[in-house]
């Protein structure tokens, strides 16, 4: 075989060729929907509602899942010592007032979801954690028992909560108070009654997801749930095949989303395991689809990568989420439909977005990172994205997060400070990117992959297309970036490759600041060299898999694009 000659890509499933890749035209919900969602939640105020609320209570659960998934561990025992913790944010529990929250959305999420059950667990004994686990669950039920509305009676956050409470019902329902015992049980209940109406008015993708699985936990373990198990496996099951494609992505395209969805699916099988159930064959069709896809957005060290706002969660986090789907599988390396190619060679793994950004019906926080890449070297990270965008708190403020949606925040280039596709503040994507055009090749030399995309032809009359090769070998990543003319519009207009570093990386530029070095604190030494604009460091961050921002920089190659356009060839070569 020559040297150049297409291989067989054989188990790795990837098809050569070219294709283009449209998106959805629906960029967010219209006005009609909006209006409707907002007359679902004013019913739910009602006393009509409240009364369907209402009916018998369950004396026990039918059977108690075994979670499968271990906590974490430092939150859990910052529960034990009387302190809920999560990502930077620390409330004390003798002060928690759930009527009058003070916390980010993520940490309010975390507590009305209960998913800190979880890490209790971990942390400690039934007898250590169940004192702490009534405290707050009375709480809750103080606030939010005979209240119906707001952010505790959202139908994604009931389903986790069912899910949550059921898999750890010896922490919550081991006192002696018949009275608490009664109301927690009497909870659970209406809370399922709620969801045989609200679970179809969740969230596109995981909102669905988590409202119908908490719906069919409930029909499996609450006494006399035949018909809500038969109901509400119906409504997962159309859930799941509106929010995962056939290559086992979601529609919001992030990777951290994925491995929550993941983990929701293995808890809730739990619940069939518990009762000697076969699991729905839909349940167990997706997890099969979606571990290989999220194993294709790992880097070499087992994390994640950051694309769509998400964070790069680490091995430590992502391997028990994979352990308990049960699913044994290879990285995908081509997910056409959720737009992520991952090349590999040798050590070197390089995972790119060649999609346009998702619709914003399905994403909130959705970010313009068309044809960006991350790169890593085994166990180390060279070029990233910043990520972050979805987890403002108290360790990255709103606003900040808000600007790591843009495309700067991005490894890929940039036209005028513009983004590909427009972000705008209320969570929606604007115009922009449209279609993409991809063509990856096998070669006994590497893979090369092609890709284009059409966000700067309307304002600038300019195509982005970026071409990428990656040695067998993995010891040289070649890039070249194209502004080509598109359209009638074509305008001269400055434009920026970024390159985000990972704060382990040391850069050096070279004396003709045409190239840089590379060097990765415990690992190998990397050869940075560019041709078609002028090389610099600047400063930049990452957001890490604890929602901390943390200091790096990123090389930036600017140019002036004419209207007959530009070009940026740059290349990335291990040396040693």
């Amino acid at each position: 075989m020559g040297k150049h000659e297409p291989i067989d890509p054989g188990a790795d499933g990837i098809e050569q060729g070219r294709r283009l890749i449209r998106v959805d035209n629906d960029r967010g919900l219209s006005l009609t929907q909006k209006l409707a969602e907002s007359l679902q939640r004013l019913a739910w105020r009602t006393p009509l509602h409240s009364l369907r609320l209402r009916g018998r209570f369950p004396l026990k659960l039918l059977a108690v899942p075994d979670d499968p998934i271990v906590g974490d561990l430092k939150a859990g025992q910052a529960l034990l010592q009387g302190v809920i913790s999560w990502r930077g944010e620390k409330i004390a529990i003798r002060e928690l007032d759930f009527a009058n929250l003070q916390a980010s959305p993520g940490l309010a999420e975390y507590l009305h979801s209960f998913a800190w059950l979880r890490d209790l667990s971990t942390a400690g004994t039934r007898q250590q954690g169940a004192p702490v686990a009534e405290a707050i669950v009375s709480r809750w039920l103080k606030a939010h028992a005979e209240k119906v509305g707001g952010i505790a009676w959202r139908a994604d956050l009931w389903g986790k909560r069912i899910l949550y409470w059921a898999a750890h019902a010896p922490l919550i329902l081991s006192s002696r108070d018949l009275v608490y015992r009664s109301a927690v049980l009497n909870m659970l209940a209406r809370g399922a009654r709620h969801l045989d109406r609200a679970a179809d008015k969740a969230p596109e993708g995981l909102g669905k997801i988590a409202a119908w699985s908490g719906l069919v936990a409930a029909g499996l373990l609450i006494p006399a749930g035949g018909p809500r198990r038969a109901f509400a496996e119906n409504g997962l099951t159309r859930a799941l095949g509106h929010a995962f494609g056939d290559d086992g992505g979601l529609i919001c395209r992030s990777p951290a989303a994925l491995l929550e969805a993941i983990g929701l699916l293995s808890l809730l099988r739990a619940s069939y395991d518990a009762r000697r159930e076969a699991s729905l064959e839909a349940l167990d069709e997706t997890l099969a689809r979606a571990v290989p896809a999220l194993l294709g957005v790992c880097h070499g060290d087992g994390g994640l990568t950051s694309w769509q706002g998400g964070l790069p969660f680490d091995l430590g986090k992502v391997a028990p989420v994979i352990d308990a789907s049960r699913v044994r599988a290879r990285p995908l390396r081509q997910a056409r439909g959720w737009g992520y190619q991952r090349l590999a060679g040798g050590s070197t793994v390089v995972s790119v977005d060649a999609a346009p950004p998702p619709v914003s019906r399905a994403a909130s926080g959705g970010c313009a990172s068309t044809l960006a890449f991350e790169m890593s070297d085994g166990l180390h990270r060279l070029v990233v994205n910043c990520g972050g965008a979805r987890n403002g708190g108290a360790l990255l403020p709103m606003q900040l997060a808000e600007a790591l949606r843009t495309t700067a925040a991005h490894s890929t280039l940039i036209v005028a400070d513009a983004n590909s596709t427009a972000v705008h503040a209320d969570g929606s994507l604007g115009r922009g990117v449209t279609e993409v055009e991809v063509d990856r090749q096998e070669l006994e030399s590497g893979s090369r992959l092609e890709a284009s995309h059409d966000g700067y032809a309307r304002r600038y009359g300019l195509l982005h297309r970026r071409q990428l090769s990656l040695s067998a070998d993995g010891r040289q990543l070649a890039g070249e970036d194209m502004l080509l003319p598109a359209g009638r519009r074509k305008r001269a207009a400055p434009f920026a490759v970024r390159f985000h570093l990972a704060p382990q990386v040391e850069v050096t530029l070279t004396a003709d600041n045409q190239g840089a070095l590379l060097r990765v604190d415990g690992g190998p030494l990397w050869q940075f060299r560019c041709k078609g604009g002028a090389l610099a460091v600047e400063e930049s961050l990452w957001v890490d898999g604890a929602g901390r921002p943390r200091e790096t920089q990123q090389l930036v190659v600017s140019g002036q694009s004419q209207p007959g356009g530009a070009s940026v060839s740059w290349l990335f070569k291990r040396a040693g």
